[in-house]
């Protein structure tokens, strides 16, 4: 029962993230993409924190670390998207963004000798070919692709890190710590050049949405989700970002209907379902 409510709640995330797109895209358009990351996490840590300032000090200094650990793997992740973004089609960045399915329980694997179901696999297949239907429409190899796979790379590290690292009793002061070090790395890149802040109230709404929905309660939700789910299995749900991105550009009349979205979108849905009916956990040895 805990793993299914942990699995709405990740869904729940990936939709929130979806949400986001048309408005960042937006948003870019007036404000640097690396400013915007550091307005968007220190509004993010500084809500969390206020809200519950003895959250950190209740962790051990292991979990602190450990946290601190996650968030700048995460923070790197962004950064390295959001300048990827700056130098290849928003469509191919999606899609290798996505990879993170395939990465995730190959790093799982390697790292942790962690076994994975045939079922998982065929799941990460299936959605891996859903992303390619969804986002590309043609692909090349160049700086910003590299750096966008980095990128992913260093989202499945973070999903492996949390779903070893995160409890339900701590997720709460993991999450603060992580949006704090993700909001000090974003400051660090922003700072040489300045920083720029919005003019309109419109863009500050769009702002305090994304992070306080988007950022801070997404990161909460996600780290909890993650001390119930495996690695794999929290990748595969977490690809419905992307459906979600697509189902609201529709909503609000952006984008029309396409055979890609219907095509791409069910392969996704259908690999969610078949990782979610599986009743073959995946079983960790430990290292010596």
């Amino acid at each position: 029962m805990r793993t299914r409510l942990a699995a709405v709640a990740l869904l729940a995330v990936t939709a929130v993230w979806g949400s986001t797109f048309f408005l960042i895209k937006d948003l870019l358009d007036r404000v640097p993409a690396t400013d915007f990351l550091a307005v968007r996490f220190a509004i993010a840590f500084t809500a969390m924190f206020l809200l519950a300032p003895r959250a950190i000090a209740r962790l051990s200094p292991e979990v602190r670390r450990r946290s601190s650990y996650a968030g700048g793997v995460y923070g790197v992740a962004q950064i390295l998207q959001t300048v990827g973004l700056g130098h290849t089609d928003a469509s191919v960045s999606g899609f290798i963004t996505g990879l993170y399915v395939v990465a995730t329980p190959v790093l799982a694997s390697l790292a942790f000798r962690q076994r994975v179901s045939r079922t998982v696999w065929i799941a990460v297949a299936l959605s891996t070919v859903g992303l390619a239907i969804l986002s590309l429409r043609g692909f090349t190899i160049g700086f910003g692709e590299m750096i966008t796979a980095a990128g992913a790379i260093l989202y499945a590290v973070h999903i492996i890190a949390l779903s070893r690292w995160s409890s339900a009793a701590d997720a709460y002061g993991m999450a603060t710590i992580q949006m704090g070090v993700i909001a000090a790395l974003s400051l660090v890149v922003a700072a040489p050049g300045g920083l720029s802040l919005p003019h309109r109230s419109d863009d500050w709404i769009a702002i305090l949405y994304m992070a306080l929905a988007a950022g801070a309660l997404a990161m909460i939700l996600q780290t909890w989700a993650q001390s119930q789910l495996n690695a794999a299995r929290s990748a595969l749900l977490m690809t419905m970002e992307p459906v979600f991105a697509a189902t609201f550009a529709i909503v609000l009349g952006t984008e029309g209907l396409t055979w890609r979205l219907l095509l791409g979108g069910s392969l996704v849905l259908v690999a969610m379902v078949l990782a979610e009916a599986s009743d073959r956990p995946e079983t960790a040895v430990p290292l010596p």
